[in-house]
C-alpha cells in the first residue's frame, strides 16, 4: 500500500534524525531541578550549574522615592565551555535583563571577542510610595554538563552624579557603567564632561532617558539617545527640555576595538586547530575615566553675546559715518578756499596754479562736441592731436604722443597737480569731453576702442617705461561693463552655490538631532552652545561680522561710485584724466564675496565635517583671487583678465581643492601631477605678466623661446628689458616653486589650507611689491590707508594666532578631534575659532579698505605721470 510505505519512510527519517543529534547535548533524565535561594547583597556566591539544574537567587531591597540607588550584578564563569555558555536572567518589576557568559561581542568584519567576567547595572524602576520593598531574581542555567561560576550583587556607590563634582570609575567592554543625573532647580542645561588619561581603549559616551532597558553594550549603545566616541575627552551638552523626567543616564561603554577612535586594528590570532569563527579572549581591556556634570550658560548669556557681537560690528558703521562726515567737512573747506582764491580769467588761474574743473559753457563748447579721452598733448595745447568719437561710427581714432622714450622721474621730483599753465596740456579737450554712458548697448567685442589695434598694442605695451595712460585707452563704458560682470557673475554663483548648501547642512543637522550620533559633526564640544535645532550657535553667530562688514564695504563703494559719477556729470577734470581709473565692479565682487564667506562659513559650522569643508574655503579662494586681480587692475585696466576667465581659473582651484582632500592624502601620483601643474601655471602666468599679454601660446612657442635665449643669452648677454617686472616674477617663481617642492616632499594632510596658503603668499608678495614700487616712484601713502595697513597687519597677526589653535580637525577621527577641544575664552560663549571669525572679518574689511584708498594720493595727478609696475 502506498500509505503504509510513506509511514514507514517517515518513521525511518525520524529515527535517523534522533540518532544524528550531537552527542555533546545531554539528554535530560527526568524533570529539571529548580533551586531557589534567598540571597543577600555584597556576598559572593560560588556555585555550579548543569543542564538538569536551574539556580534562582532571590534578592530584595528597599527603594525610597527621593533617593535612587544603583544595583550591580557581577558574574564570573570559571569553566571554559565557549560553545555552551551560562545564561543569566535578571527578572525585575518592570524589566528583564539577560546575558550569557562568556559574553560574545562582535567587532569589524564580524570578529568575535569573548569575555568571562561580566558586570551589569540594573535599571531602577520608579516608585510612588515613600518606601517600597522591591524583589528581583537572578536565574542561572546552562546546557553544559557542569559549569562553575561566581555571582555577586552590590549597591552602586555614587550612582547619582552631583553637580560640579568629579567622579572616577573603571569600565570594560563587558563591564559598562552608567549613572543618573537629575537637573537641579533653575538649571535648564548642563554639559557632561568625561575625561581619561588613557587614549585607548576606545570608549563611547551616551546620554539616555530614564527608560528600561538601558542600552549599555558596544553592540546596542547607539540605539537610543545621544552618543559620541572618546579617547581622552568627551563633552555633551544636555538640555532639560529634551528629558520629561528632568533626569537622564550617563552611559560609558568601552568598545571591543580601537579602530573607531583612530587606533590600530589588532591582529586576529588564528591557529591551525582553531575555527575562524572562534572568539578571542581580550582579557583585561579596561579604562579609567572621570565624569563631571556642570551647568551650561543661561539665556542671559545668549542675549549678552548677541548684543556684544552686534555692538562690535555696528560700531564700524558709526566710525565710517563719522569719518565720512569729517571728510565731507574737509572737502567743503577746501572748496571754500579754492573759491576764495579763484581768478576771473584762465591766465590768472594758470599763474596761480589752481586746480579746478572748467564748465563747458565757459570754454564755449557744447558738452557733446568732441570726445578726447586718451589723448595727450605733445608739449603745447596748440599741437595736441584731436581725438573724436562719432556716435555713428565704430572706429575711434586716438592720438598718441608718447613716442619718445619715457624718462623716469626721480623720487626727489615733486608730483605736479593738474594745472592750466602755458606749455601744459590744455583742459579744453578734457572739460568738453562727452559722456556717452547712456548708450543702450556697448559690448567689448563689438569693436576695439584702439585705432590700428594690432599695431598700437604692440608699440604701447612693449615700451620700456609705461604710464597708466598707456594702459587706460579703452572706452570707459566698455571697461565698466567688463568689470561689472565680475559682480553679476559672483552674485549668480552665490545664489546657485548657497541654496543647496543651506539645504544640505539643514539635513545634516536634522540627522544629528534624530540619530543622536554626535560623531557626524566636528564641533568644539567644550564650547558648543545649542539654540533651537542648532548644536553650535556660537560658531554660527561669530560669522555675522563677514556679512555686516561686507555690506558696509558695498555701501562705501556705492557712495564712492555715486560721487565719481557726479564728478563725471560735471566734467570734472580730475575725474576724467587724473588718478587711477575708477572701476568699481571688482570692489562690488569683493564685498559680495566677503558676505558669502560669512554665510557659507556659518553653513559649514552648522555641521563641520569632511564632506562639506569646501563650503568654508571656496569663497576664501575667490577673495584672494579677486584681491590680486584688483591690485593688478589698478595700473593695468585695459589688459586685466575678464570675469569669465578669472572665475574659470578659480573654479579650477576649487576643483583641485576637492580632489586634493579626497584623493591627495598619501597619494604620490596626485602630488606629482599637482606640482607639475602648479609650476607650469606659474611659468605661463609669469610670461603673460612680463609681456603684458603680447605673446601667443601656439606651435611656434618653443622656437621663439629658443630664439630669445640665443639672442639675449648666447649672442649677446643683455639684461631684462623690464627689470621691475622681472624682479617680481623671479621672486614669485622662487616662492611658488618652493611651495610646490614643499607639497611634493611633505605632502601636508590639510590640502585645502595648503592651497589657500599658496594664494595668500602670492597675494602678499604682489602687495609688498606694489607698495615698494609705489614708494620708489615718488608716490606717497596718505594717512587713512597708512592707518589701515598698520591696523590690518596687527589684526591679521592676532587672527592667525587664534586660527592656528586648532580646536577640531576633520582630518582625524571624531574622538581624536575632541582631544583638541577647549573651553570658551570670551564671555563663556565664544571659543578661539569664534575670535578668529571676529578678527579675520575685521582684517579682511581693513584689507579691502587698503585696496580702495591706497592710491588716493594720485587723484590730482595726470595719468601720463603715473607709472605702471
Amino acid at each position: 500500500m502506498p500509505g503504509t510505505g510513506a509511514a514507514v519512510l517517515a518513521w525511518a527519517l525520524l529515527a535517523w534524525a534522533l540518532l544524528a543529534l550531537p552527542p555533546a547535548l545531554p539528554q535530560p533524565r527526568g524533570r529539571r531541578r529548580v533551586e531557589e535561594k534567598e540571597a543577600r547583597f555584597n556576598t559572593t556566591y560560588a556555585d555550579w550549574v548543569d543542564a538538569d539544574l536551574l539556580n534562582i537567587y532571590a534578592f530584595n531591597h528597599s527603594v525610597r522615592r527621593n533617593r535612587t540607588e544603583g544595583v550591580r550584578v557581577s558574574v564570573n564563569v570559571l569553566s571554559d565551555h565557549k560553545d555552551l555558555p551560562v545564561l543569566f536572567v535578571v527578572r525585575q518589576k518592570e524589566a528583564v535583563v539577560s546575558f550569557q557568559v562568556p559574553l560574545i561581542l562582535r567587532g569589524l568584519y564580524q570578529r568575535k571577542y569573548a569575555y568571562q567576567e561580566v558586570s551589569r547595572t540594573l535599571c531602577q524602576p520608579q516608585t510612588k510610595a515613600e518606601v517600597e520593598t522591591q524583589h528581583f531574581y537572578v536565574d542561572v542555567s546552562t546546557l553544559s554538563l557542569n559549569a562553575s561560576y561566581q555571582l555577586r550583587v552590590t549597591h552602586v556607590e555614587n550612582f547619582v552624579l552631583r553637580t560640579n563634582e568629579r567622579f572616577g570609575f573603571n569600565a570594560t567592554a563587558a563591564q559598562p557603567q552608567y549613572f543618573k543625573y537629575e537637573f537641579p532647580e533653575g538649571v535648564d542645561s548642563v554639559i557632561v564632561k568625561v575625561t581619561s588619561a588613557m587614549a585607548f581603549p576606545c570608549s563611547v559616551i551616551s546620554i539616555q532617558d530614564i527608560l528600561c532597558p538601558v542600552y549599555d553594550l558596544d553592540n546596542n549603545v547607539a540605539f537610543i539617545g545621544m552618543y559620541q566616541t572618546m579617547t581622552k575627552k568627551a563633552a555633551i551638552t544636555v538640555q532639560k527640555k529634551d528629558f520629561p523626567s528632568n533626569s537622564f543616564y550617563v552611559v560609558v561603554v568601552v568598545k571591543t576595538e580601537d579602530e573607531a577612535c583612530g587606533g590600530a586594528l589588532p591582529y586576529y590570532p588564528l591557529s591551525k586547530n582553531a575555527s575562524p569563527d572562534e572568539p578571542v579572549d581580550q582579557h583585561n581591556r579596561q579604562k579609567m575615566l572621570e565624569v563631571t556634570v556642570s551647568p551650561a550658560i543661561t539665556s542671559e548669556a545668549y542675549v549678552s553675546s548677541v548684543l556684544f557681537c552686534l555692538g562690535i560690528f555696528l560700531s564700524f558703521y558709526v566710525l565710517t559715518l563719522l569719518i565720512a562726515c569729517w571728510e565731507n567737512c574737509r572737502q567743503q573747506k577746501r572748496k571754500g578756499l579754492l573759491a576764495a582764491m579763484d581768478s576771473p580769467s584762465l591766465d590768472t588761474a594758470s599763474l596761480l596754479g589752481h586746480t579746478r574743473s572748467i564748465p563747458d559753457s565757459f570754454l564755449g563748447h557744447h558738452p557733446y562736441d568732441s570726445y578726447g579721452y586718451g589723448s595727450f598733448g605733445n608739449g603745447s595745447s596748440g599741437s595736441a592731436e584731436g581725438v573724436t568719437d562719432s556716435m555713428g561710427s565704430t572706429e575711434v581714432p586716438y592720438g598718441y604722443a608718447g613716442q619718445e622714450q619715457f624718462k623716469r622721474r626721480t623720487s626727489s621730483t615733486p608730483m605736479r597737480p593738474l594745472s592750466i599753465a602755458m606749455g601744459e596740456r590744455s583742459l579744453e579737450n578734457v572739460a568738453s569731453r562727452p559722456r556717452l554712458d547712456s548708450l543702450s548697448s556697448v559690448e567689448e567685442d563689438d569693436y576695439d576702442t584702439l585705432a590700428d589695434i594690432d599695431y598700437d598694442k604692440n608699440v604701447i605695451r612693449t615700451k620700456k617705461y609705461l604710464c597708466v595712460a598707456d594702459l587706460a585707452r579703452k572706452d570707459k563704458r566698455v571697461l565698466r561693463k567688463k568689470y561689472q560682470i565680475y559682480f553679476w557673475n559672483i552674485a549668480t554663483i552665490a545664489v546657485f552655490y548657497a541654496l543647496p548648501v543651506v539645504q544640505l547642512v539643514i539635513t545634516y543637522q536634522t540627522v544629528v538631532n534624530v540619530t543622536g550620533n554626535q560623531d557626524i559633526c566636528y564641533y568644539n564640544f567644550l564650547c558648543a552652545h545649542p539654540l533651537g535645532n542648532l548644536s553650535a550657535f556660537n560658531n554660527i553667530l561669530s560669522n555675522l561680522g563677514y556679512v555686516l562688514l561686507g555690506l558696509l564695504f558695498l555701501l562705501i563703494i556705492l557712495q564712492r561710485e555715486i560721487n565719481y559719477n557726479r564728478a563725471l556729470m560735471r566734467n570734472d577734470a580730475h575725474a576724467l584724466e587724473c588718478g587711477i581709473p575708477k572701476h568699481f565692479g571688482l570692489f562690488y565682487a569683493m564685498g559680495t564675496a566677503l558676505m558669502m564667506e560669512g554665510l557659507l562659513s556659518a553653513c559649514y559650522h552648522v555641521c563641520p565635517n569632511y564632506t562639506n569643508f569646501q563650503f568654508d574655503t571656496s569663497f576664501m579662494y575667490m577673495i584672494a583671487g579677486l584681491c590680486m586681480l584688483k591690485l593688478y587692475q589698478k595700473r593695468h585696466p585695459d589688459i586685466n583678465a575678464s570675469a569669465y576667465s578669472a572665475y574659470a581659473c578659480l573654479a579650477l582651484v576649487i576643483f583641485f581643492s576637492v580632489v586634493g582632500v579626497v584623493f591627495g592624502k598619501g597619494n604620490t601620483a596626485f602630488w606629482i601631477v599637482f606640482s607639475v601643474i602648479h609650476i607650469v601655471a606659474t611659468l605661463l602666468l609669469s610670461t603673460q605678466l612680463y609681456y603684458m599679454g603680447r605673446w601667443k601660446l601656439d606651435s611656434g612657442i618653443l622656437r621663439r623661446i629658443l630664439h630669445v635665449l640665443y639672442t639675449d643669452c648666447v649672442r649677446q648677454c643683455s639684461g631684462p628689458m623690464y627689470v621691475d617686472r622681472m624682479v617680481l616674477l623671479v621672486m614669485g617663481n622662487i616662492i611658488n616653486w618652493s611651495l610646490a617642492a614643499y607639497g611634493l616632499i611633505v605632502r601636508p594632510n590639510d590640502f585645502a589650507s595648503y592651497l589657500l596658503a599658496i594664494g595668500i603668499c602670492n597675494l602678499l608678495l604682489y602687495f609688498a611689491f606694489y607698495i615698494i614700487m609705489k614708494l620708489r616712484s615718488g608716490e606717497r601713502i596718505k594717512l587713512i590707508p597708512l592707518l589701515c595697513i598698520i591696523g590690518t597687519s596687527v589684526v591679521w597677526g592676532f587672527a592667525l594666532f587664534f586660527f592656528f589653535q586648532g580646536l577640531s580637525t576633520w582630518q582625524k577621527t571624531p574622538a581624536e578631534s575632541r582631544e583638541h577641544n577647549r573651553d570658551c575664552i570670551l564671555l563663556d560663549f565664544f571659543d578661539d575659532h569664534d575670535i578668529w571669525h571676529f578678527l579675520s572679518s575685521i582684517a579682511m574689511f581693513g584689507s579691502f579698505l587698503v585696496l580702495l584708498t591706497l592710491d588716493d594720493d594720485l587723484d590730482c595727478v595726470q595719468r601720463d605721470k603715473i607709472y605702471v609696475f
